[in-house]
């Protein structure tokens, strides 16, 4: 069979799954359709926070990326990886002790405000929705190429699937249609890494292939020869400044991330939160020790299937035809000589690779099989699936609950609070959609951008929340509000204003950080010029820091 036909069967599966998932989690109250009833196993909740957290950037794009940028590449690894754990071990327990539905329930609460609230609800929807951009990126590209349709119809197939668990299900169906999710992602990841690594290298793990082998030096002469700099060499293509500064922020990014958050409100105590913090790491472990090796490999065959070649050669390959129709893959003679090079120089480079289409293409550049190239397909669209829906739920949540209920009418009913979050999922569904038509950038980049957004608003208002009870809420308004606005004027100047990066070049995606320490500042000073929290928001911090030995 074609891959047209192994696609269409894989991906029909996998969505009659999630629909059917969807549909058998169907919920009428608000403690399931935004926390999932509190009632979610341990293992569970860790397979659908990695798959939440493992969007189209770490599935499509991060090894894209990696191959792209070489050893500079790592800061994705890095910096997610190491957020991760961050979140995991320093603000996870304490958040689930709370106990509220929403980051903007802790803010709101624990600061005992409701514009910072507001604020909190603000920036949820900034990050979510850029953050969203990404994965609906990422369900065009895959549909476009694999499905035949342009980019348009394919986000539109997309939104019609998650918007179905999402509406029905709430956090209860997303849940348990993560879990899925992540089973079909990691298959897809894994089993082409596995097949390359053996054909490449003899050995079927990828990670020991990585590392043993003569892959890397082969790949680094072959790049010095194109006039490239050794694909292993350290900052080539980011300063030593901004691969610090982009590390951290999304490191911190990670910890201050709204979806990922809430999915530590759906077990049923603080142990369970601990414990499904662990197997979310082990579930993530497995698939980002797999990028690097799956990036290089990548990298080596790209070149060598398309460096060199005569047009005509190249165009003999079905693979690079169909991306070529995706515009996601260009060719172009520049001086008529027949045959294609791949340079560092635009002017004279005659192949243009679209980073977004690395891991995708990867198993037909390799001739893998065409029901694992199909499977690549259903985890791409699992990935992307997954986080979007997460993301939805934030934009839903963040109004339905933050702002609907706990500001406009605290007397709505349970089937009107379900009813308004089921109404601005769809009004999510929309703006999604609007954003997968008309990203603003590759899918890493995008999404780096809201873990910028996330380092600069909510970790230090949540980091001083829990462990400093001197904090009050006109600190943290003013430190929230100049994270968030001083980190979007960059991000939008650099990338969309021609703006330089003033800030000794360090770049959007690495912004977050400066941004994070003036909020840590402003909120620190402003929070010591104004008087103190109320006795019982400092006991209650007091109270979050101590340790339930019942839990």
């Amino acid at each position: 069979m074609s891959v047209e036909i192994w696609t269409i069967l894989l991906v029909g599966l996998s969505f009659l799954i999630y629909i059917y998932i969807g549909w058998q989690s169907r919920v009428e109250n608000t403690k399931d359709f935004f926390v999932a009833g509190q009632g979610i196993p341990s293992i569970a909740n860790g397979a659908a926070t990695a798959a939440d957290w493992m969007s189209a950037a770490s599935f499509i794009s991060m090894a894209g990326s990696i191959s792209f940028l070489g050893y500079d590449g790592s800061i994705y690894l890095m910096g997610w990886t190491g957020g991760y754990v961050l979140l995991a071990l320093l603000l996870a327990p304490y958040l689930r002790k709370f106990g509220k539905y929403t980051v903007p329930d802790f803010v709101g609460d624990r600061y005992d405000s409701n514009l910072a609230r507001l604020v909190a609800v603000v920036a949820a929807i900034f990050i979510s929705l850029t953050y969203v951009a990404g994965q609906m990126r990422g369900v065009g590209i895959v549909f476009s190429r694999f499905l035949q349709v342009d980019i348009n119809t394919g986000v539109i197939l997309g939104m019609v699937i998650v918007g179905f668990f999402s509406v029905l299900g709430g956090m209860k169906g997303i849940t348990w249609t993560q879990v899925a999710q992540y089973c079909v992602l990691i298959f897809a990841y894994l089993i082409p890494a596995i097949a390359i690594a053996w054909l490449l290298t003899g050995n079927p793990i990828p990670q020991l292939a990585f590392t043993f082998s003569d892959v890397a030096d082969k790949l680094n002469q072959i790049q010095v020869d194109l006039g490239f700099k050794q694909y292993t060499e350290a900052f080539v293509n980011r300063s030593m400044l901004d691969v610090l500064f982009t590390t951290l922020a999304l490191m911190v990014g990670t910890a201050g991330l709204p979806h990922i958050i809430v999915r530590f409100y759906t077990v049923k105590n603080v142990r369970a939160a601990r414990f499904s913090a662990g197997w979310a790491l082990l579930f993530i472990a497995i698939l980002y020790t797999t990028a690097p090796a799956l990036a290089m490999f990548a990298r080596y065959n790209l070149i060598d299937s398309l460096h060199n070649h005569t047009v005509a050669e190249v165009q003999q390959l079905d693979w690079a035809n169909k991306w070529e129709k995706t515009k996601l893959l260009s060719f172009e003679d520049k001086n008529q000589d027949g045959r294609l090079q791949l340079t560092p120089n635009k002017d004279t480079n005659e192949i243009n690779i679209d980073r977004d289409i690395i891991v995708l293409s990867t198993p037909e550049v390799a001739k893998l099989p065409p029901w694992v190239i199909a499977l690549v397909a259903a985890g791409g669209l699992a990935a992307a699936l997954s986080t979007a829906s997460g993301l939805l739920l934030v934009i839903s949540s963040s109004i339905a609950h933050d702002v609907y209920y706990r500001i406009i009418d605290s007397t709505a009913s349970e089937e009107k609070r379900v009813f308004v979050g089921r109404v601005m999922v769809g009004f999510s569904l929309v703006l999604a959609g609007y954003f997968g038509v008309n990203p603003p950038g590759f899918v890493s980049e995008v999404v780096a951008f809201a873990f910028g957004l996330a380092a600069a608003s909510f970790f230090p208002v949540i980091f001083l929340g829990i462990f400093d009870k001197r904090t009050n809420a006109s600190g943290a308004i003013a430190g929230m509000l100049t994270g968030l606005i001083f980190t979007i004027i960059y991000i939008i100047g650099v990338k969309f204003g021609g703006m330089q990066p003033w800030f000794f070049g360090v770049s959007a995606e690495g912004i977050g950080t400066l941004g994070m320490i003036f909020n840590f500042i402003v909120a620190l000073v402003v929070s010591r010029l104004t008087p103190p929290p109320s006795a019982e928001i400092q006991a209650l911090v007091e109270d979050l820091r101590s340790p339930n030995i019942e839990e």
